[in-house]
């Protein structure tokens, strides 16, 4: 079982109430190790170390900086079976995915190691000929990230990247699900020799940490990933010292399988897109409509896939899901299909918890399809976050666009078509931050990502991301 401490100031020290908390492996529910539950107290501690650093980080070279977020890369890479293998032990998805996730983490320092050297600012024309003007940028200062479990280790590593390649320095809250995978870059960044205080990393409940994140006034942003309402919650505590709030929040993504279809690649997105990560997935579709010309062929071909699919504890060879993260998300899921089913679905497969004896300790659902939806079903309304399809079919072309913009949320979408007509139309009419034609992986580093509606403020990701945590500073010099 291991055993670790918070990381403030270069320092690990146990929470001042000497309190911890557990953390707990979803396919055993076995403990797998006890992290520090601090309080208000460390948080006062990580973020006035923050800011003190703040000082000497933004004023040294971008060079300076970019050495060390590529040792950070480095090491990130060194130890990336470790990383994976407590990923997976503390998350729940397989091997495979979470050997993904670590590389694809070591990406963001590099990539913003290289956007970093590309921050710069502009020369203003003036019509005066003794004045000159000039724009530069500033980073933020002190940046808070608040991450979720389903990407335990990628999105802190895109949040952090990106903010201490700007210049601002960092305190990280992790999910309360999966705080050894964040501890375990906090050594790395330990290791690399980062400046005391520039990096920081507390763990325990959200409610005191946050608090203090959102009122005092040396944070100068929160990045936050996660629930649309806790994101809601966020912007209101925040107002009170007009923090730059950055939101990555709910999804409901739709696929859209047009007539005109490569049914297999469409089944072959769709698999991949709603089968990652067990469904747990901000991006992963929730809805999926599919032109009643050609439903019986893609969900008589999603459902033989679906029925391969290889469920169980993902330190295991050949296993194609893993478990759900907790009790909660179990419940939740099984709550959607249940509601579903009482207003009329039906299940093409799954739809229930596995009955195998090697899997009853753990989280799981069994990947399920439903068919003959509504959209006054649950999980039409909001997220299931599980290895759930619903199939809606749909008959006017036009109409369907609305009734997949008929959501608060706008996170990413995607559809497939053979017609460059409506992949043009389509795509401009989709009311979604990111859009997939023919491909429902289109996220990458190097790239903008981020939502519209409720699903969000502000972008991770490409050059955008790293501009979130800039300021721009305007200067007029009279000199005669």
């Amino acid at each position: 079982m291991k055993q670790r401490n918070l990381y403030i100031n270069g320092e690990w020290i146990e929470a001042e109430s000497k309190e911890t908390m557990v953390s707990i492996n979803p396919a055993t529910k076995e403990v797998v190790g006890t992290v520090p539950n601090a309080g208000k107290t460390e948080t006062v501690m990580a973020i006035d170390a923050a800011y003190r650093a703040f000082k000497h980080w933004s004023n040294e070279t971008v060079f300076e900086r970019v050495r060390f977020l590529m040792t950070l890369h480095d090491l990130i890479l060194d130890n990336a079976d470790d990383l994976a293998q407590l990923m997976t032990i503390e998350q729940g998805k397989p091997l495979y995915e979470s050997k993904m996730e670590v590389v694809g983490s070591a990406e963001q320092f590099y990539y913003f190691a290289e956007e970093a050297k590309r921050i710069h600012g502009e020369t203003v024309p003036h019509m005066s000929s003794n004045k000159r003007l000039k724009k530069i940028k500033e980073p933020l200062g002190v940046v808070a990230a608040i991450t979720p479990w389903n990407f335990p280790l990628h999105i802190i590593c895109r949040k952090i990247a990106a903010a201490l390649g700007a210049g601002c320095t960092v305190i990280v809250k992790p999910s309360e699900d999966t705080p050894l995978i964040a501890l375990a870059l906090a050594e790395l960044i330990d290791q690399a020799e980062f400046p005391k205080g520039v990096a920081n990393f507390i763990t325990g409940q959200p409610e005191p940490i946050g608090e203090e994140l959102f009122k005092n006034p040396k944070v100068a942003s929160v990045t936050f990933t996660g629930s649309t309402p806790v994101g809601k919650y966020i912007l209101k505590e925040c107002s009170d010292t007009l923090k730059r709030v950055f939101l990555e929040l709910g999804g409901h993504a739709p696929i859209i399988v047009y007539p005109d279809a490569d049914i297999d690649l469409a089944v072959e997105g769709t698999m991949i897109n709603k089968m990652r990560n067990s469904g747990q997935t901000c991006v992963c579709a929730n809805r999926i409509f599919v032109h009643e010309s050609v439903a019986d062929e893609y969900t008589e071909k999603l459902t033989q896939r679906m029925q391969g699919i290889v469920q169980g504890n993902g330190m295991n060879s050949g296993v194609d899901i893993g478990a759900l993260i907790n009790q909660a998300a179990l419940e939740k899921v099984e709550r959607h299909v249940k509601d579903a089913v009482k207003k009329g679905a039906t299940i093409i497969c799954g739809g229930k918890r596995p009955e195998k004896k090697e899997l009853l300790n753990g989280f799981y659902y069994e990947p399920t399809i439903l068919t003959n939806i509504h959209s006054d079903m649950d999980l039409m309304q909001e997220e299931t976050f599980g290895p759930v399809a619903p199939i809606i079919t749909f008959q006017d072309e036009e109409s369907i666009i609305e009734a997949v913009n008929n959501t608060p949320n706008g996170l990413a979408a995607y559809f497939y078509t053979a017609s460059l007509e409506r992949t043009i139309e389509v795509s401009e009419q989709l009311e979604f931050g990111v859009i997939g034609i023919n491909d429902t992986t289109p996220v990458v580093s190097h790239a903008p990502f981020g939502g519209m509606k409720e699903s969000g403020i502000g972008r991770e990701g490409g050059k955008e991301g790293i501009e979130e945590f800039l300021e721009t500073k305007f200067i007029s010099v009279r000199y005669k």
